[in-house]
């Protein structure tokens, strides 16, 4: 259940990150309340995760699942810049977030 917790925590940064960008500064109300209340809910699951697992492995995760879905939400969706170093660059964190997921780390959920 712990990785459940986490994957969903890591989405839910996702989408805090996407309401912060449209935030603007936490200029505007609901965009900033948005942000906080999808923060509180993927912090709450990171802790929910940190139960049973170590705090390296949900922290990178939850850190990478975040950084690569925001890195494609900032392309898909605000016409953020698309290159090749920056594809390969979140590859290379895809690629690290599944290393975390199949080394053995004493969990076993």
């Amino acid at each position: 259940m712990a990785w459940t917790y986490l994957i969903i925590a890591g989405l839910l940064e996702v989408v805090w990150a996407y309401f912060m960008k449209q935030s603007v500064g936490f200029t505007r109300l609901w965009p900033s309340v948005a942000t906080l209340g999808f923060m509180a809910v993927s912090f709450g699951l990171l802790s929910l995760a940190m139960k049973s697992m170590p705090m390296g492995t949900a922290y990178v995760v939850w850190t990478g699942i975040g950084a690569v879905g925001a890195f494609i939400v900032g392309v898909v969706f605000l016409q953020e810049h698309l290159s090749p170093m920056r594809v390969a660059a979140a590859l290379l964190v895809l690629a690290g977030l599944v290393l975390f997921r199949l080394a053995p780390d004493g969990t076993t959920a």
